[in-house]
């Protein structure tokens, strides 16, 4: 690893300039659209596929808004209320996944599938970041924890409120199939077939919410703007893929798939390791590491939300290494790919800094500090491959202490990634042919 000492250096690479700067603006991307497909691809197949699949997602949304609002007219008939959203929380950790096979077979396991299965969205999907050990969904509740009323996920929604309702973002959808694969293997026979309903139709979605040639959108049925987006995001990509290997090799608790559906699982796992090998962005010619979501038909990469702009993403990249080193060891280009991206972040490496709060109300920020690190910043620009930040008003920052307080606090500007990198590479080589 190729450390950048003494300070010095570090400050002439950029991540804490002389002379900050605001170094561009992020552009917002665009939803997917009927149009933008017509425009991009020509008249032929892969057009038609493409228009077919976005149809097929407008009449999911249409589904689960029809659903809803059926339930909720009965209610208003009756003159009843409407019933509030179902409560916020962890999804994962109220459906864990680290328990010994009989606890899922006991009544705590079962009450929190029970809950899974009833805000299972008519397209098959789930919402994210809700408390899976609540009670089960009643008529006329919202699929999701916002319901449309609200909160932090409104904003750029591209959905009108009709947000998230059916993701896999957050480990959304993820979480639910494998906590109901653990409870069905737990449960043979007629008690577990709810259970296994559940997930089959959960894995179809999944099958069905993949974007014509492989990888997924953050969410599905679309809601447009960067949610439409080809996203690897924290990890969904892989997440999904991961998951869809394991099926598609029919073990346990995977083995009740039926064979056709394992086989198509397979396929759209595969088709998801041609994708980041496809997407490994270029920079004059040679491969760096990936950024966290493209253009779903171009596949350059693009921003998401406000503060996050066209970037290599580490976090992100370091757990497509971490993936990559899983699959077959003798493919050359799974081989080239993760050698040019651990040498990416070897050479990216900040040494002799730290970020932490710097006290008295400036917040977090990245300070001298000799023999700590190696640190890599969340994003580096595409084009110089220098750390950048970004902030709520669009301006991407050279110099992290020049964006808002907020932002600076609120989100993951640094991290260690590289360093699992460099380990993980270090078995991966070690255990090649």
């Amino acid at each position: 690893m190729r450390h950048l000492t003494p300070f010095a250096l570090l400050l002439a690479a950029a991540a804490m300039p002389v002379t900050a700067a605001v170094v561009g603006t992020t552009v917002p991307p665009k939803s997917l659209d009927a149009a933008q497909i017509r425009a991009a691809l020509p008249a032929g197949p892969a057009r038609a596929t493409w228009l077919a699949w976005l149809q097929q997602s407008e009449q999911a949304m249409v589904l689960d808004k029809a659903v809803l609002e059926a339930e909720r007219a009965a209610l208003r008939k009756t003159g009843r209320p409407i019933p509030d959203p179902a409560p916020e929380g962890d999804s994962a950790a109220s459906a864990p996944l680290d328990r010994d096979a009989a606890w899922y077979a006991g009544a705590e396991a079962r009450a929190v599938a029970d809950n899974i299965v009833s805000f299972q969205t008519p397209s098959g999907g789930w919402g994210k970041n809700q408390d899976r050990s609540g009670p089960p969904r009643v008529p006329g509740q919202g699929w999701i924890v916002h319901d449309g009323k609200g909160g932090p996920y409104l904003a750029q929604d591209g959905a009108g409120g009709w947000s998230f309702v059916g993701t896999l973002d957050n480990d959304a959808t993820i979480t639910e199939l494998r906590f109901l694969a653990r409870v069905q293997a737990a449960l043979p026979g007629a008690p577990g077939e709810a259970y296994r309903r559940s997930f089959l139709k959960g894995v179809r979605y999944v099958l069905r919410a993949e974007l014509p040639g492989g990888g997924w959108p953050q969410t599905w049925p679309l809601q447009g703007l960067y949610h439409d987006a080809l996203t690897l995001n924290d990890n969904l990509l892989v997440n999904a893929a991961t998951l869809l290997q394991e099926v598609g090799r029919g073990a346990e608790p995977y083995a009740f798939v039926p064979a056709d559906l394992r086989v198509d699982s397979a396929a759209a796992a595969a088709r998801a390791v041609d994708v980041l090998l496809a997407t490994q962005v270029q920079v004059a010619g040679q491969p760096t590491i990936w950024a966290q979501q493209y253009d779903p038909l171009t596949r350059q990469p693009i921003a998401a939300r406000n503060f996050e702009p066209v970037a290599l993403s580490t976090g992100e990249s370091a757990n497509v290494l971490s993936f990559l080193m899983r699959q077959d060891r003798s493919d050359p280009r799974i081989a080239r790919s993760v050698e040019a991206a651990t040498r990416w972040f070897a050479d990216h490496a900040l040494t002799d800094v730290a970020w932490r709060d710097a006290g008295e109300g400036r917040g977090r920020m990245l300070v001298a500090e000799q023999g700590a690190g190696p640190l890599w910043a969340r994003f580096y620009d595409t084009a110089t491959g220098r750390p950048i930040f970004g902030d709520r008003d669009l301006t991407i920052h050279d110099d992290v202490g020049e964006i808002s307080l907020e932002r600076r606090n609120g989100y993951s500007w640094f991290n260690t990634s590289g360093t699992n990198v460099a380990r993980a590479h270090e078995r991966w080589a070690a255990a090649r042919p």
